[in-house]
């Protein structure tokens, strides 16, 4: 499905601004000749290379694009796009933790047609693939945001996001329900032959359930993990931290339950796996990719370091040329137990 693509940006980074950024240091804007074949296939199609970006944590890329190049990136991944616009949960809603972060934005969003309208434009002047993440309260509305991005060209592929609470089944998470999940993947795998990944949320049982249900009703590929529950709370105050009280915790304090959960699904499923959670450097990413990741997304990391994403890229690149090896989709599942 990879269509080539031209890159006529007008944004060109601005190397002074960045230059001038206190503690930013940005890796170099090409990759070098003798670099290994980094490209890899995630549910059906190409990626110039196995990273890309968590949902949610790098926009659309605009805002990043004055530190680096992003099309330098295997794939942008937007922020969740619902039907209509969300307006998020009340502040506070990001708290810092020992080793990560939580937070509780509610996906906020101006719903798929400003989308369309406003993001698309900048998306078309990239040079590199675009997945387009997908939120909704209720089966139609996933349908709806599908339904209407299949005009758009400029799509490379849907990840589907059913961390959402489902509005029909009393407000319970899609992707806490094995039947639940089928039924979503099921609903818009009829309503679109792009290729379509599902975000499943590692709060649950036996995520290999789960992963195998939306395996089974169509799913080309899985993202995981979505954020761990948790909570922070200020004694002094005897107050919660976030208003909502509880929020999804990411950066590296869930990187060992992230390869865990990658590891267990690569084991009962044949389809791609998109891995993420916690990811810092490119080893953190290769080790994802030895526990049967595909591909990886670099998500708060990008909070702290706004280069944190093709810096990872970088190193998986120095990793393999140390190594000797030649072709980074080689790794894929190659960890030896």
């Amino acid at each position: 499905m990879e269509k080539p693509r031209t890159n006529n940006a007008s944004h060109v980074p601005n190397s002074k601004k960045r230059a001038e950024l206190d503690g930013v240091a940005c890796v170099p804007s090409e990759l070098a000749d003798d670099a290994p074949d980094m490209s890899v296939v995630l549910g059906g199609f190409t990626m110039k290379n196995p990273v890309t970006v968590a949902s949610g944590t790098f926009g659309c890329g605009q805002e990043y694009a004055d530190f680096f190049d992003v099309s330098r990136l295997g794939a942008i991944t937007t922020k969740g796009v619902s039907s209509e616009a969300w307006q998020g949960n009340d502040s506070p809603r990001i708290a810092e933790t020992a080793s990560g972060m939580l937070n509780s934005i509610g996906l906020q969003n101006p719903g798929v047609e400003a989308f369309c309208q406003e993001q698309i434009p900048w998306l078309d002047t990239l040079d590199t693939s675009v997945i387009v993440n997908v939120s909704g309260h209720s089966i139609h509305d996933y349908v709806h945001v599908i339904e209407r991005l299949e005009d758009e060209p400029r799509v490379d592929a849907y990840e589907v996001n059913i961390s959402c609470p489902n509005v029909d089944a009393g407000g319970m998470t899609f992707g806490v329900d094995a039947k639940a999940a089928a039924q979503v993947t099921a609903a818009v795998r009829a309503a679109t032959q792009r290729p379509l990944l599902i975000k499943l949320t590692p709060n649950v049982t036996d995520i290999t359930v789960i992963a195998r249900a939306v395996a089974e009703a169509g799913a080309d590929g899985i993202s995981l993990i979505n954020t761990l529950l948790g909570m922070a709370i200020d004694a002094k105050a005897r107050r919660p931290k976030l208003a909502r009280v509880v929020g999804g915790l990411s950066g590296p304090a869930i990187k060992p339950v992230a390869l865990r959960m990658v590891w267990e699904v690569h084991n009962v499923v044949d389809i791609p796996i998109l891995g993420m959670g916690g990811i810092q450097c490119g080893l953190d990413a290769i080790e994802f990719m030895l526990a049967g990741a595909s591909a990886v997304a670099v998500g708060a990391a990008s909070f702290v370091d706004p280069c944190a994403s093709v810096r990872v890229l970088e190193e998986m690149v120095a990793f393999c040329k140390e190594q000797g090896i030649t072709r980074v989709r080689d790794l894929t599942g190659a960890l030896e137990v």
